[in-house]
């Protein structure tokens, strides 16, 4: 059976060689005919503690690493934008 892959937008990366993905799909609602969003939050592996907050990653499945980890981070796809630093002056 062939792995799911799933782009997302990495919210979190506090845990240790962990990361929160959200992954947002668009799906038209049966009755009303409206395009509408739906968002999940899927807990991806990140070995190296590379991936940073606000990045765009693509995530595969694989077999369960602990009770919420069951994706891992395959690739970079974009940089996200750095968090807002301010100045002392």
């Amino acid at each position: 059976m062939p792995k799911r892959v799933m782009t997302g937008t990495v919210v979190s990366d506090k845990t240790d060689k962990t990361v929160v993905v959200l992954v947002e799909r668009r799906v038209k609602h049966p009755l009303y005919g409206k395009i509408i969003k739906r968002s999940k939050k899927y807990h991806a592996h990140d070995e190296a503690n590379e991936v940073k907050t606000g990045e765009t990653v693509r995530i595969e499945e694989t077999a369960p690493m602990s009770k919420l980890k069951t994706w891992k981070v395959i690739e970079r796809v974009s940089a996200g934008r750095g968090e807002a630093v301010e100045a002392n002056v």
